[in-house]
């Protein structure tokens, strides 16, 4: 794997009771967000060969978007990657890195921003304005764009950030 991908579900219907999380679906926003996004990833050259989804309704819509553009791609849909923490993420990550060359993992807060933050903290930065972005927060549809140098297994000390990108901030 040379490249990884961290994004965020996008915007969901807000909780409440009577709505088991699992099943919160995407707002009109939400779909929108993750269809610009997708053309977002595509333009920037960021085409994912593998997904990691997570199994909640919201995270396999988000999904569904970006299949449209990236059809070639591989997808897992897994149960350990709702609401998962940085190990359970990493291992995942680690599990599959060597079936693609770019992995990306749809999932939630705060697993994935804590993840984010730790592999900038170890690895550093090729954007020094995304690195500030991101540190800050990782909002819904939001992705953090992670390289090494060469393709090889995932080593989080190995990947610097090369870009955050927000729906909010696309033309």
């Amino acid at each position: 794997m040379k490249r990884l991908i961290l994004m965020r579900h996008a915007k969901t219907e807000p909780w409440n009771e009577g709505v088991n999380d699992r099943d919160r679906i995407l707002t009109p926003r939400g779909h929108g967000d993750a269809e610009a996004m997708a053309v977002a990833l595509q333009q920037e050259g960021w085409s994912p060969d593998m997904a990691l989804v997570s199994s909640a309704r919201r995270t396999r819509e988000t999904w569904q978007h970006l299949a449209l553009v990236f059809p070639e791609c591989r997808k897992l849909v897994t149960d350990d990657l709702y609401l998962a923490g940085v190990p359970v993420i990493e291992e995942l990550i680690k599990k599959h890195a060597g079936e693609a060359s770019t992995v990306i993992v749809i999932g939630h807060n705060p697993g994935l921003h804590e993840l984010s933050g730790s592999i900038l903290r170890q690895a550093g930065s090729e954007n020094h304005r995304a690195s500030m972005k991101l540190a800050a927060k990782l909002p819904t549809s939001a992705a953090a764009f992670f390289e090494q140098e060469d393709d090889g297994p995932y080593v989080p000390v190995l990947f610097k950030l090369v870009d955050f990108i927000k729906p909010k901030n696309l033309a």
